[in-house]
This record gives structure tokens, C-alpha cells and sequence, in this order.
């Protein structure tokens, strides 16, 4: 039985990649930073069949020792706080974590595990203003805020340890990527609960800023299969996992709020201190070379995981 440890195991993917290694037989461990609660609801259905740490990211010690008690193969680093405005808001609390927590889960594989396999949640973000549509493995990284630039950190820290260390070791450069788990803060978790509350009357608008602001979103579900497969490969290396097509705010709110009936128009509210400055070019991945190698694709459509996540908060709401 091979054992997987998940850092940031009570996130969205730590959630939904727990599920898929149990069901491959894998003995999962997971970290959280602390005992709070809010750090595992979204693994409390698994409490039974997984194994859970609490960690520190700024301690080396700590880190190691989760290690020596728990001897990974596979390691998964999710740990991060993956909401932009909080790494402007505490830029060098979000470079500790993100940029030296990486390099402290290296150092830790280097010295106590080096035959494990490490798979680095990189982000489209290290792109930020991309030089090239659609960008690719080797599209240059030019990030636009403290989470970008940590994560360049994280992935580049990634690679040096691969070619300096021989470590196995993979970064996937994953673009947006949503389910019913994702957090409310998220603009497309804002507009389906939305949709569902105002569906059952209780709420009576929703207030956004720029609805042609584009993103490739997929299904964080497909993503995690993705992430599996780069530590199931002859060689390590990096992946651009992505759908490979863009869709706007404003389609997201049509497909959510016509899925419960209702007509957008009627109830979004364009709050202009919400706009964002113009994008000058569309962050949409390639995700050709993942195709390729890893024979992985997405499964799940813009239209069908909109429907999912509408779905999921009109059953959580849904008066009793």
C-alpha cells in the first residue's frame, strides 16, 4: 500500500485527490496548519480512511519529523492560500508559505525520502500578463502579484531540485479549476450560491464587477487525475493542465442563473469599484503535452460543472 501525503489536504483539491487515492488503494495521510475545524470539512467524510497531521510551513523541524513519522512515497503539495487579494493583503506571510514552504518539503524529501515522488501545485498566475496566447510549458513567466511570484518561486525551486538533486519532482501549471468544494470568496462560487438563493428568495441580487472578464475554468475533480499521472510517469517533468478554452463572467452567470430558471439580467448589479484593470491578454492554457504524455483530457464540461456547483448550493440551502 503506497502512502500519499497531502499537504493542505482539507482544500478543494486535497479533498477531491484524497478520494481518488483511497480509491486506488493508497494509505493517505493529510496535513493541516491547525486543529480548526474549517480545515476539514471537506474531508470530514473521510475521517475514518485517512490519516491527518497538523504541520507548520515556517518550521523545518516540524516538517521533518511528519516525514520520518510517516515515510511518503508520494508527496502533494497543496498548501497555500490560493485567494490573490490575501497575498497583497499579507505579501510576506504568502511568500513564506508558498515560495519557502516548498523549498522546506524539498529539502525534507532530499534528506529523509529522496526515492518519494513530488507533485507542486503550480498556477496559471506565474503567466500573470502572458506573452503568448495560449500559453504553454515554455511560455516565459512574467506573475502580477505576491501569489504569482511565489508560486514562480515554488515551481522554478521544483525544477532546481530535479536537475541539481535528482529528485523527482513535477510542477502542473493549473489553471482555474472549480467544484461545489470551492470557497464562497471564488466568482463562481459567489454566483451559483447566488443563483440558488435567490432561486428560494433569499437573497435578491448579486453584485459583480467586469462580466467579460474571461478564464479557463475546469473541474478541479479531472485535475486531480492529472496530478496523479505526472508522479506515475518514467520521468518527471511539467505539465500546463487546463480546458484549453476561455468563458466569461457574464456566460457563468447565464448558465447558473438560467439552470434555476431565472434570467441573469434580472438580478446581477455591475458594481463598478469591482472592476479590475483591463486584461490585455486572456490567461488559457495548452494542455496538448498533457494530452500527449499523460493521455489525460478533461471530462467535464463548463456547462455541465456550472450545473454541478448550482446543483450543490440549491441542496445545501434548499429550505427544510
Amino acid at each position: 500500500m503506497p502512502t500519499a501525503l497531502i499537504t493542505g489536504i482539507g482544500g478543494q483539491d486535497g479533498s477531491y485527490l484524497s478520494e481518488f487515492l483511497l480509491d486506488k488503494g493508497y494509505r493517505v495521510v493529510g496535513t493541516v496548519p491547525d486543529d480548526d475545524p474549517v480545515n476539514i470539512d471537506r474531508v470530514r467524510h473521510l475521517l475514518g480512511r485517512i490519516e491527518i497531521v497538523q504541520d507548520d510551513l515556517l518550521d523545518q523541524d516540524r516538517i521533518e519529523m511528519i516525514f520520518r513519522d510517516h515515510r511518503p512515497d508520494e508527496v502533494y503539495n497543496f498548501a497555500a492560500n490560493s485567494v490573490l487579494a490575501a497575498s497583497f493583503q499579507q505579501p510576506i506571510l504568502a511568500t513564506m508559505v508558498l515560495a519557502m514552504g516548498v523549498t522546506r518539503i524539498l529539502e525534507s524529501i532530499r534528506k529523509i525520502t529522496p526515492t518519494a515522488r513530488f507533485f507542486q501545485a503550480s498556477s496559471s498566475e506565474i503567466f500573470g500578463k502572458p506573452a503568448e496566447v495560449p500559453q504553454s510549458e515554455t511560455t516565459p513567466f512574467h506573475p502580477r502579484n505576491p501569489y504569482g511570484v511565489s508560486k514562480v518561486y515554488g515551481h522554478l525551486m521544483a525544477m532546481t531540485y530535479r536537475e541539481n538533486y535528482g529528485l523527482f519532482t513535477c510542477s502542473g501549471i493549473l489553471y482555474n479549476h472549480e467544484s461545489p468544494r470551492r470557497s464562497p470568496e471564488f466568482v463562481t462560487r459567489k454566483i451559483t450560491r447566488a443563483a440558488a438563493m435567490i432561486r428560494f428568495g433569499q437573497s435578491k441580487e448579486l453584485r459583480l464587477g467586469n462580466l467579460e472578464a474571461r478564464r479557463d475554468w475546469g473541474f478541479a475533480g479531472d485535475y486531480v487525475q492529472a496530478m496523479w499521472l505526472m508522479l506515475q510517469q518514467p520521468k518527471p517533468d511539467d505539465y500546463v493542465i487546463a480546458t484549453g478554452e476561455t468563458h466569461s463572467v457574464r456566460e457563468l452567470c447565464e448558465e447558473a442563473f438560467s439552470h434555476v430558471g431565472l434570467d441573469y439580467r434580472e438580478f446581477v448589479v455591475k458594481e463598478e469599484e469591482s472592476f479590475r484593470p483591463p486584461e490585455t491578454a486572456q490567461l488559457v492554457g495548452d494542455p496538448a503535452k498533457a494530452r500527449r504524455v499523460l493521455g489525460w483530457k478533461r471530462e467535464v464540461s463548463f456547462r455541465d460543472l456550472v450545473r454541478r456547483m448550482v446543483d450543490a448550493d440549491l441542496e445545501a440551502i434548499r429550505p427544510k
